[in-house]
């Protein structure tokens, strides 16, 4: 499994691109900057699309992904949504007025966007991967996902706070490779962090103790005015199976 980090912040700025990976160039898990992140024709070989909320940053790039690759594929980019964020895709993006309705362009039979409920802990086949949708800890009805194929499995939280079900999942998931999640403030901000439901590493510090052991940790959607005091604050968990995601475009095998 090789996931791409097209963008891994949780804010937007020269250098800084929000959430998009990118799964063996096939799977997108978020869409905050794989339209001005990859190139057309790479966004183009994309099948599916898991969103995990609804929040501008991981679904605004679904707009300028519909419009670079109209006509260009023949089928549509399947989309896979919880009820509440499909709604709010629907009435808030895609309303033809902030932007065109693409889920019935060029035509209801064969739209640019095709956009599928998903349920919360019914596990989802798409191929070769089998993904559980599980809730967790953010608005919108967010869901984290563990994603499997063959013989590797990987933890998405995505945007969390202190969580609890998709820890227990995971310590049931058999060839765990990695877990991903998020730390957004710095220390002196916690109050923020909680009240929007992020992490800081503090609170990271006490979430790993619920994750399984030995699996490595990739800590992204810092926000960009506060990378350098999350790195500091970060390093000082102290714990060596975390990797900071502190750039964009890079790339991990599991």
């Amino acid at each position: 499994m090789l996931v791409r980090i097209i963008g891994g912040h949780g804010g937007v700025s020269p250098g800084f691109r929000a959430t998009s990976y990118l799964i063996d160039g096939k799977l997108l898990l978020d869409a905050g900057s794989v339209a001005s992140g990859i190139q057309i024709e790479e966004q183009s070989n994309i099948d599916h699309i898991l969103i995990s909320h609804a929040h501008l940053d991981h679904i605004s790039d679904l707009a300028f992904l519909a419009d670079n690759c109209f006509g260009m594929k023949g089928k549509p980019f399947e989309i896979y949504a919880n009820t509440p964020v499909k709604n709010a895709i629907m009435t808030h993006l895609l309303n033809d007025v902030i932007w065109p309705d693409f889920t019935t362009l060029p035509t209801k039979e064969n739209p640019t966007l095709r956009i599928h409920d998903v349920k919360p802990l019914m596990q989802l086949v798409l191929g070769d991967y089998r993904i559980m949708p599980i809730p967790v800890n953010h608005s919108t009805g967010a869901l984290g996902f563990i994603i499997e194929r063959k013989n590797a499995s990987v933890v998405f939280t995505q945007d969390t706070g202190p969580t609890d079900e998709i820890w227990k999942y995971a310590h049931e998931v058999k060839n765990l490779k990695a877990i991903f999640t998020e730390v957004s403030f710095p220390n002196s901000m916690e109050k923020v962090a909680t009240a929007s439901q992020h992490h800081t590493p503090a609170t990271m510090k006490e979430e790993i103790k619920k994750m399984p052991k030995d699996v490595p940790i990739f800590l992204g959607h810092l926000k960009p005015n506060f990378q350098s005091q999350l790195f500091k604050e970060i390093a000082e968990i102290g714990d060596e199976r975390i990797t900071i995601l502190g750039s964009g475009d890079t790339s991990y095998v599991f």
